[in-house]
C-alpha cells in the first residue's frame, strides 16, 4: 500500500516506522529539512519538503497513486484542509488527525466526508478513555472491551501471591472457566504461550474473558478491586482536561498545572474541580494538597520523566493506583520496571486506530498493547474467509498469533481447538509483529 505522511512531528514519525517495517510504500511530507533529514537516516522511506496544503507539494509525493493520506500536523485546520486536497488530487482515502471534539459530532461527518475528509483521529480524546479504564478497573495495568464488553482483554501483573503461579496453562485449565492466556510478557519481553508454559511471579500476562467470569480471574490472580473517589492530575494538559470533563461529577478531582494563565482557564471550564497552582515535584505541595488521602494520581505532564517518577513518588505515599502518559517509548521498560500501574501513549493510540486501514481484511478493533510490542485485533469474518473453513486446530494458524476468543450474536466466546469460526463473527486475535501480515491471508 502506497501511504503519504504529512507532519514529521512525533506522531507522524511514529508512524512512519511502524507502516515501514510493515513494508508498505511511504511517503513523509514536511515542511522542515532538518526534520526529515534526521528521520531519512533512521527510517527507509522517501521524503518530501513541502507544505501539507499546497497542492503543488502535495503532487509531488504522488498522492494521486496513493491509497491512504494521513495528516499529523500539530495543527488540525491544516490537517482538515489537506485531506479535502488530497481527496481532490486522487487519494483514496484520508486520515486527519483533530484537537477538538467538535469535528466527530455525528451531524457534521457528512459534511466533512462531502469535504473527503474519511476518518478522523482524536489521540487525547482516545488517551482520555484509556484513563478513565485505567481508574474504573484498578486492578489491571490495561482493560481493553470488545463488542462493548461482550468479550475483555484484560492486562494483569501476577504475583507470588497468585494460584497461578508456577503452573502451567494445560494443568490450570483456564478455558473451563471462560479465561484465555493470550500472552505473557516477562523482562520486556513478549510470549505466546502453550500448554506448558508456565506464570511466574513478576509476569504480566494477558487474558481474555467474559464479563461474568473477571470476578473468578482476579481471584486467582490475587487481585482485590478498590474504589477510586480522590484523584489528583500532575499537569493540567488536554488529554487531563479531556479525562476530567468525561470524568463528570462521580469524582473529587485536583489538578496540579505550573502555568497560571492555563491555571485560570481549567477553573472557569471546569467548576467542580479544584485546581492549583504549583509545581508538582514540590513534595511539600503534594503533601499539603493531600497526596496521602488519594485514591488515584494521573501524571499527564510533557515530560515522561517527570511523569514516571512523580508516579513513583505517589506510589511511596501509598496511593493505589497510579496512570503516567508515557510519550517518550524507550522509558516503557522503565515505568514497568518502577511499578507504574498504567502507562498511557499518544502516538500508540494513534497507531491503533490507523492500522486497520492498512490491511486487507475487515477490522472493527485494533489496539498496541502499552505493556508489550505486541498487538490485538477484532477481524470480522468475511463468507468464504479461510478462518471460516475447518475447526481452529486444523488451520494452521501463525506461531505469532493466537485466537483469544469470538463474538457471536450478543455473546462472547473463550476460543479453543474445537472452534470453527462462522461467517460474521467478530475475532479477538493477539498477535507479534511478525504474525500481522500473516493473519490476512486468514480473514480476507
Amino acid at each position: 500500500m502506497k501511504i503519504v505522511i504529512a507532519g514529521a512531528g512525533e506522531v507522524g514519525t511514529h508512524l512512519a516506522k511502524m507502516l515501514t517495517d510493515e513494508s508498505h510504500d511511504i511517503v513523509l511530507l514536511d515542511d522542515s529539512p532538518e526534520k526529515l533529514s534526521k528521520i531519512s537516516s533512521q527510517i527507509d522511506l522517501m521524503t518530501t519538503v513541502g507544505s501539507a496544503h499546497s497542492f503543488e507539494d502535495l503532487k509531488k509525493t504522488g498522492i494521486a497513486k496513493a491509497d491512504l493520506f494521513i495528516a499529523v500536523t500539530p495543527f488540525e485546520e491544516r490537517n482538515v484542509f489537506a485531506c479535502s486536497m488530497a481527496s481532490y488530487l486522487g487519494v483514496g482515502r484520508t486520515i486527519a488527525r483533530i484537537n477538538n471534539s467538535e469535528y466527530l459530532k455525528e451531524n457534521y461527518k457528512a459534511k466533512l466526508k462531502n469535504m473527503g475528509i474519511h476518518e478522523l483521529i482524536y489521540p487525547e480524546s482516545l488517551a482520555a478513555k484509556e484513563i478513565i479504564a485505567s481508574v474504573k478497573q484498578t486492578v489491571t495495568r490495561q482493560l481493553i472491551e470488545f463488542s462493548h464488553g461482550k468479550l475483555v482483554l484484560l492486562g494483569i501483573k501476577v504475583r507470588e501471591n497468585a494460584m497461578v503461579i508456577n503452573k502451567s496453562l494445560k494443568e490450570l485449565k483456564l478455558e473451563r472457566h471462560n479465561i484465555s492466556v493470550v500472552a505473557i510478557n516477562r523482562e520486556n519481553v513478549t510470549i505466546i504461550p502453550k500448554g506448558e508454559d508456565m506464570i511466574h511471579d513478576g509476569d504480566i500476562v494477558f487474558f481474555v474473558t467474559t464479563p461474568l467470569a473477571q470476578q473468578h480471574l482476579f481471584d486467582i490472580t490475587g487481585k482485590k478491586v478498590f474504589g477510586v473517589k480522590n484523584i489528583m492530575f500532575l499537569g493540567g494538559s488536554r488529554i487531563a482536561q479531556k479525562a476530567v470533563e468525561k470524568m463528570g461529577d462521580q469524582y473529587r478531582i485536583k489538578i496540579i498545572e505550573v502555568n497560571r494563565e492555563k491555571c485560570d482557564k481549567i477553573a472557569d471550564k471546569f467548576g467542580n474541580t479544584l485546581v492549583i497552582n504549583g509545581d508538582g515535584r514540590d513534595i511539600k505541595l503534594l503533601k499539603d494538597e493531600g497526596i496521602e488521602k488519594m485514591d488515584a494520581f494521573v501524571a499527564t505532564t510533557g515530560n515522561s520523566e517527570t511523569n514516571i517518577l512523580s508516579c513513583h513518588l505517589a506510589k511511596s505515599f501509598g496511593v493505589r493506583r497510579t496512570i503516567a502518559e508515557v510519550e517518550n517509548l524507550a522509558f516503557m521498560g522503565l515505568a514497568e520496571k518502577m511499578d507504574i500501574g498504567s502507562v498511557i501513549n499518544k502516538k500508540l493510540n494513534a497507531a491503533s486506530y490507523i492500522y486497520k486501514f492498512t490491511l486487507n481484511a475487515a477490522i472493527s478493533k485494533v489496539k498496541c498493547l502499552t505493556a508489550s510490542d505486541a498487538e490485538v485485533f477484532e477481524f470480522i469474518a468475511k463468507s468464504g474467509a479461510k478462518i471460516t473453513d475447518k475447526p481452529l486446530q486444523y488451520l494452521e494458524f501463525p506461531e505469532e498469533a493466537v485466537i483469544g476468543g469470538y463474538i457471536r450474536g450478543e455473546s462472547g466466546y473463550i476460543a479453543n481447538g474445537n472452534t470453527i469460526i462462522q461467517e460474521g463473527d467478530k475475532v479477538v486475535v493477539f498477535t507479534l509483529p511478525a504474525g500481522i501480515k500473516k493473519l490476512e491471508k486468514f480473514f480476507k
